[in-house]
């Protein structure tokens, strides 16, 4: 079908990877849990936009040629171990603050938890793009279902991306309206707030130390 090599297949696969937690993922499920649905889509669109960046490159070969230069992979390596490491930090800063003004009335008359300079649409993308286990993904898994011998390559990758990009907005979606369930919880409950943000704080830092100590 327009040069795709089994596309059950596909679907089937790149369902299974999409729902596989991971730091795009749960950022935006944290952020739709401490903002609201507006932000936390707005998060969801840095991650639309970084893994259509990263098909664009697997599609022109670029990722193929970071995957083939060590000297490069480790320095997106360890870029994204550090930049991860960095919300982490802001994550457990967050929690504290939440578990210092815990008795405080939750009437909605309090500052913010979070400052309106956190920009998720951009750190979102930024987490997705300095991720190399999504660079690896497209190229390890996206680029083989494309027929080589089908004469319009950019259709077959076109519809590759349609596909992934479909189940990945009804996954993002769906954590955005948990997000909003745990939004509710949090406003009433500013030590289960602090308690989830350290655990996701502590995510964070677990995706950074694995991302540092991978093989290149």
């Amino acid at each position: 079908m327009l040069g795709v090599a089994n596309l059950p297949a596909y679907a089937l696969g790149t369902l299974l990877i999409i729902v596989l937690p991971g730091p795009s993922s749960l950022y935006t499920l944290s952020v739709a849990a401490r903002r609201g649905v507006r932000t936390g889509y707005r998060a969801g669109a840095g991650v639309f936009l970084g893994e259509m960046v990263l098909m664009l490159l697997a599609a022109a070969g670029v990722a193929s040629l970071l995957q083939a230069n060590p000297v490069a992979f480790a320095v997106v390596r360890y870029a994204g171990a550090g930049y991860l490491g960095w919300i982490a930090v802001g994550m457990l800063r967050a929690a504290w603050k939440t578990w210092r003004t815990r008795k405080e009335p939750a009437d909605g008359s309090q500052a913010p938890e979070e400052p309106a300079v956190e920009r998720p649409f951009r750190r979102s993308v930024l987490i997705t793009l300095l991720n190399p286990k999504a660079i690896l993904f497209f190229i390890s898994f996206f680029v083989q279902f494309v027929d080589p011998a089908y004469p319009y390559p950019a259709l077959s990758f076109a519809v590759l991306a349609v596909v992934y990009q479909s189940i990945s907005v009804c996954y993002i979606t769906a954590l955005i309206l948990g997000g909003t369930y745990l939004s509710a919880q949090f406003r009433r409950r500013k030590r289960l707030s602090a308690g989830l943000t350290t655990g996701a704080g502590a995510l964070f830092f677990g995706f950074a130390a694995k991302l540092a100590t991978a093989g290149g």
